[in-house]
């Protein structure tokens, strides 16, 4: 059977973004060949090298040469996780869509327990992971951030699901039709409101290497999806705005009133300035967050791709000329 006839057919595809991981690839490869092999003989595995300074690029092309059943798509830089798995997507032909971590805490051996609970109807499903093999530090934050970025939303959020799970074709062209730069992609998947089921999961510790995830770059990307899909921020600084109003009228109707019936002149500067303080950081405050919606504003008008790919193993030909979206 040749590539193409084989592409058209295709059961599975598995997405698997890569930055920092070159000690995990080649286990991740050998795992996922054994799992998929138990469920299918018509399946793609697809790496995205997320612009790596290691050498994860050599690796993924050394498989990718070696086994036509893989391709290997080199980002010309560091775009970023989400960016990432949109290029995989692009990419991917198969009927059913996996997308998961290369460092081997999604574990490859799982997608056949999510294969089959996908078959009984649902669109997506996602696996939940009972007992996460993070760090408590990690945990704690994870469960802090879906608290409010629930509050923000009006929502609600399952932190033991992560990227890791299965989805039907349909669903991820309509994922792939939306272009906004802040990709979110579990919430995104969630927001269309398609058919998702769950399953529990083991979780693993990372196989080798350290995360390339720090609480700064968490902490940003939490901002990020916060801001993007809420606008209560906004609404928030509206609100203490007419609180803090209020308040101001009221002491001012306080002061007056000790005038003229106690004849008690209002004396001190201390709480005028602390109070012009308090207004000043209140204002500067809703500037800032009104800027950062105006900034986001800005990165979509200026409509610059997500992505650019620098070059790609096995690519089909249908796919020859996309090299961006």
């Amino acid at each position: 059977m040749n590539i193409e006839t084989l592409n058209e057919n295709i059961e599975i595809s598995v997405i698997s973004p890569a930055y920092k991981c070159n000690e995990c690839i080649d286990e991740l490869y050998r795992r996922l060949i054994l799992s998929l092999e138990k469920i299918t003989s018509s399946f793609e595995i697809i790496f995205i090298n997320d612009g790596s300074p290691d050498n994860d690029w050599k690796i993924i092309k050394e498989i990718a040469l070696k086994d036509k059943r893989v391709k290997g798509i080199n980002l010309s830089r560091n775009f970023g996780q989400y960016y990432a798995i949109t290029a995989g997507l692009n990419y991917a032909d198969g009927k059913w869509i996996v997308v998961m971590d290369c460092d081997l805490q999604d574990r490859p051996e799982e997608i056949g327990t999510m294969y089959n609970k996908v078959l009984e109807g649902f669109d997506a499903v996602f696996g939940r992971r009972s007992q996460r093999q993070d760090t408590f530090l990690k945990k704690l934050f994870s469960k802090i951030f879906y608290k409010i970025f629930d509050y923000f939303t009006d929502g609600y959020t399952d932190s033991s699901v992560g990227n890791f799970g299965i989805m039907k074709k349909d669903l991820i062209v309509n994922y792939l039709n939306m272009k906004e730069h802040n990709r979110a992609f579990t919430m995104f998947i969630k927001w269309m409101g398609f058919d998702i089921g769950y399953v529990d999961i083991v979780h693993s510790e990372r196989y080798l290497g350290k995360s390339s995830y720090n609480f700064k770059k968490g902490l940003s990307l939490a901002f990020n999806h916060i801001i993007s899909q809420s606008n209560k921020p906004l609404k928030l600084f509206v609100k203490l705005g007419f609180f803090i109003a209020s308040c101001s009228i009221f002491y001012g109707i306080y002061i007056i009133f000790k005038y003229f019936l106690f004849d008690i002149p209002p004396t001190g500067w201390t709480s005028t300035i602390v109070s012009l303080y308090f207004l000043g950081g209140i204002i500067l405050m809703g500037l800032g967050v009104l800027g950062i919606y105006i900034g986001y504003i800005f990165d979509e008008v200026k409509n610059r791709p997500l992505y650019i790919v620098k070059d790609v193993i096995n690519k089909d030909k249908k796919h020859t000329i996309l090299n961006s979206i």
